[in-house]
Parts: C-alpha cells; structure tokens; sequence
C-alpha cells in the first residue's frame, strides 16, 4: 500500500481536499465491495494541517485533521489542497509548509498542487524549468510571478518529474484519478471511477476559459482592424483588407498585430469564430452545421477540429457540458 498526505489549509475550499481523500480511499476497495468481493485497498490516506490544528474553509466548514504536517516522516504522495484567492497572505501564513514538500519531494514523493495550490509547489522552487498548470484565470499572474516555470493553464492535470498541477478545483478528482492510473493501472482507475460515477481525467480546460481574445495593448491603429473583425468575423477577411484600414503596408500590419494582440490575423479571427460558436452552443439547438456555417465555415469536419483543437471538447460535447438543461434536453431527444 501507497501513503497518500493530504494536506488541508485555512480559507481553502474543502473540496479540494475531501475528493482526494474519497478517491484514493475507493481505489482498490470500492468497485470490490460493490460486487461483493474481498477489498485490495491501494492508498493509506491521512489528512494533515500546519500544527494539527482544525481549518476553517473560505465558506465556513471546519476539518479536523488527522495529524500535523510536522509529524509526517514518509509518505509517497502528497496532495496540497488550495487556499483563499490572496496568495500573497497565504504564503506567507503558509512559508513553513515549503521546506516540508521540498524534503518529500527529495525522498521520492509525488507533490501535486491543487489549483491555486500549484502556487506553493512553484513557490519552493519546485517547478522551476517544468511544465505545470493552474486555473485559467490565474495563468497570466503566475506566469508573471513565476516566470522560471513553463505554465500550462490549458491543461488540467500536468506531471514533470514526480510534480504533479491541476487546473480547478474539481481537477483534485483528475489529478487524483491520474495518480490511480499511473500507480496501479488502468483498470483499477476505471473501477474506482465507475463506482464513485466519476469520468476517467480530464485533459483540457481550455472549453472551460473565457480567455481574452488580444492581449491588453495601446495600439489605436490595430484596434481598429480588431473592431472590423469583430464585425465581420463571419467573412474572410484578408490581411491587405485589414492593413489598408489601419493605413499599413500588409508586413508592417501583421506585425504591429502580432505584437499588440499577441495573435497572428488569422489567429485572431480563427479565436473570435470558435468563441461566437460557444456561444451559440450554450444557448441554443441549432445543428453543429449550421453553427458552423454561421460562423464563416462552409466545412463542419474542419470545424469539428478546430473547435475540438481550441477548446478540448467536440463541439456536442460542448453543448453537452455548458447549454441550458432545456437545450441539452432538446438535443438529446432530437439526436438519431
């Protein structure tokens, strides 16, 4: 059996932490009790605190712990669960904790980080010249406070060299689901998985972003070409239409867009239409075909890929996960 250390902190969301706790706990033993046979438990599971102290989560439950981080003299992986959005309190609250996973880590554990958690992990220098992911919507900030670390908040989970980083608070049950696959294969994976009604990990987490289409920037000439493809992303636009608006020469043009918006032209529209046809999905019934075409493809296979290519999912899948019960209702009842 494998010693899972899960550790709990204040003003975190409890979840993170519990979902761990409950997989780990289930692999090996649950599908097994469920049918009626002897359990092969795979994981001893304790949970552990700075100091063995109760926390408090940022919407007021209180976890006791089964023992202090200070206590623990092996364990094989090691879970942080996340904490409260002010990283800048948090780790300092929580500096004593950094020493602690760089010892593990050098003892052979997997350290995985939880969401914003992956903070401390990048904070001990653990992540340092790595692949790692968090949140979409703390990427840019960690990539600016950790600039050493190659993030990767399309993803949901990331393992570089035992660390290990998901990207939402319900990516604890990817990263965890991960860890049971890595560690005792597939089929106990996708046993724990069906008895908990759980789907196998995620990958992407791009379908879940709202990411900015440009980058923030102060160019007016540049705003000017990316009003006009706003307003017309359903056509093809080409880039000497776009240069001539914005009175450049087309080299000249793409460069200045490049370097204001961070998207090459094509780029640029291709992200608006992928964009407009998420928001067609989450709110409507029309055919993957007609949303296509409404938004500038005549060829729905090209979209298919493009869309599964820019956000990790089909585009039913899509539907599948965002539009309205009464929508996804429709659909499903309408599909062949």
């Amino acid at each position: 059996m494998l010693d899972v250390t899960v550790v709990l902190l204040d003003e975190g969301l409890s979840s993170t932490a519990v979902v761990p706790v409950e997989i780990f706990h289930a692999a090996g033993a649950l599908w097994n009790e469920l049918h009626d046979r002897p359990t092969q438990p795979a994981f001893r599971v304790r949970t552990v605190t700075l100091g063995g102290k109760p926390v408090r989560s940022s919407y007021g439950l209180v976890v006791t712990p089964d023992g202090a981080v200070e206590d623990v003299d092996h364990t094989d992986i090691l879970i942080v669960s996340t904490s409260g959005l002010d990283m800048d309190l948090r780790l300092v609250d929580n500096a004593s904790m950094l020493p602690w996973l760089r010892h593990h880590y050098e003892q052979g554990a997997y350290v995985a980080g939880v969401c914003m958690a992956t903070a401390y992990l990048a904070e001990a220098g653990l992540l340092d010249g790595r692949t790692a992911t968090t949140h979409w919507a703390k990427g840019d900030d960690f990539a600016k406070r950790y600039p050493k670390v190659n993030w990767r908040p399309d993803l949901f989970v990331t393992e570089d060299q035992r660390m290990l980083c998901s990207g939402g608070v319900y990516a604890s049950m990817d990263v965890s689901l991960y860890l049971v696959e890595k560690l005792c294969g597939h089929e106990v994976a996708v046993q724990c998985a069906k008895a908990l009604l759980l789907p196998m990990p995620r990958i992407h987490q791009s379908g879940y972003a709202m990411l900015p289409i440009s980058q923030p920037h102060s160019d007016e000439r540049i705003r000017v070409a990316e009003t006009f493809l706003q307003a017309n992303y359903r056509d093809d636009v080409s880039t000497q239409t776009l240069a001539d608006r914005c009175g450049l020469g087309a080299r000249t043009f793409v460069r200045h867009f490049k370097a204001a918006t961070g998207r090459l032209p094509a780029a640029y529209l291709q992200a608006l239409r992928i964009e407009a046809a998420k928001s067609m999905l989450e709110r409507d019934t029309k055919a993957i075909q007609s949303i296509s075409t409404e938004v500038g493809y005549d060829d729905v296979a090209f979209f298919r890929s493009l869309f599964k290519r820019s956000t990790g999912m089909t585009p039913a899948e899509y539907r599948a996960h965002f539009a309205p019960l009464r929508v996804r209702g429709q659909v499903a009842l309408e599909a062949p």
